[in-house]
């Protein structure tokens, strides 16, 4: 039965830009948050891909639609949980650090990094794609402190199989790519 690589992350991160890479597949994108609401899902060969629909501050959106959303993803990775071949966790990782600064000074903990660890205990094989490394002038200081947040000691590089730098709306996803090969060739053998 073909297994899942599943896309999630706050809203704009550029998930569904990241899809189309991966997939060759047409999908809404826009500049707004909440342009997709449902999952999509493509079959690639041996694997699905999904595309999740986005959580987190959606504006014009009321904030029971907001948790309706962020409640069926967090359902949908506990019951699909042994179908997910890789949960691909894409971040902004241009505004990453200065977004868990202002929660951490709140003595409060960013969404992303709550996502990152419900993914690993579930036991899920987890991949960070640091989306927009286009923006970011020092990439391997940002990278290390981006790992740091996320409980990884840096230097970034020793994660290699699990930090992908990819900026997608240019489509510079290769390390993001060499990671999905890795682990479906791992998977079929």
């Amino acid at each position: 039965m073909p297994k899942e690589i599943v896309l999630i992350g706050r809203s704009n991160v550029g998930k569904s830009t990241l899809f189309r890479e991966l997939t060759g597949k047409k999908v809404r994108i826009g500049r707004r948050p909440g342009i997709t609401r449902e999952p999509m899902k493509v079959k690639m060969g041996n694997a699905f891909y999904v595309d999740m629909p986005g959580f987190g501050f959606m504006r014009n959106f009321p904030g029971q639609e907001q948790e309706r959303i962020k409640d069926f993803i967090l359902d949908y990775f506990e019951q699909n949980q042994d179908d997910i071949l890789l949960a691909i966790h894409v971040i902004d990782a241009s505004s990453f650090s200065n977004i868990a600064e202002r929660w951490g000074c709140r003595g409060e903990v960013t969404i992303e990094i709550e996502l990152f660890d419900f993914l690993n205990n579930l036991g899920l094989d987890v991949v960070l794609a640091a989306n927009k490394m286009d923006r970011i002038a020092n990439p391997d200081d940002a990278l290390d402190a981006i790992v740091e947040k996320l409980g990884m000691l840096p230097p970034w590089k020793q994660w290699l199989d699990r930090v992908a730098p990819i900026s997608a709306k240019f489509g510079e996803i290769e390390p993001l790519k060499k990671i999905i090969n890795s682990k479906l060739q791992s998977f079929h053998n």
